[in-house]
């Protein structure tokens, strides 16, 4: 079978490759070429007494699913072009956000701290927040509402720049640097 098959390629390959070409173009025509023999090995058994008109109907859909492919790959391209690419979050936004936050809540007292981190990081309940605190629902509802208000004011309160350190220590640098 294998004698037989590579008598058949080395005769036929040439026909088959302009067959290609033709259809598809020379970037594409030596692989798709080599997938119509790969097709023809798989299918020996099919290969009539005259194989050159069967081979090239193996061409012509090798081809078919090629070009089917590419213009699929096209249409994609043009939708992902189309739809517009979602925002980039900015990085200096999500640091200064974060520096805020961790701002405002070094302005908490450690009970306001304590009160929201048994909400928001442990995710108690006000019941079990307040057991943990050994204080009433009640009393630990009022501490809670306290130390949010606190922290709205906290967050609101402009951020204190290192600025001025920044850039009295470049002064300083360059005044020991001479």
């Amino acid at each position: 079978m294998a004698e037989e098959f590579s008598a058949l390629y080395d005769t036929h390959y040439t026909a088959v490759l302009r067959y290609v070409r033709r259809r598809v173009g020379a970037d594409s025509a030596d692989d798709l070429a080599a997938e119509v023999f790969v097709v023809v090995w798989r299918r020996w058994a099919d290969v009539p007494t005259e194989p050159l008109p069967w081979v090239y109907g193996v061409a012509r859909n090798v081809v078919a699913n090629h070009l089917r492919g590419r213009d699929r790959a096209g249409r994609l391209a043009a939708r992902w072009e189309a739809e517009p690419l979602p925002p980039v979050p900015d990085v200096a936004e999500e640091v200064a956000g974060r520096d805020r936050v961790r701002a405002a809540w070094a302005r908490l007292g450690d009970r306001d701290r304590e009160v929201l981190a048994l909400i928001g990081w442990e995710d108690l309940s006000v019941r079990q927040a307040a057991r943990s605190l050994r204080c009433s629902t009640a009393t630990f509802s009022v501490r809670l509402l306290r130390a949010r208000r606190r922290l709205r004011s906290a967050l609101a309160e402009p951020v204190p720049s290192d600025a001025g350190s920044v850039k009295s220590t470049v002064l300083e640098v360059s005044r020991a640097s001479g």
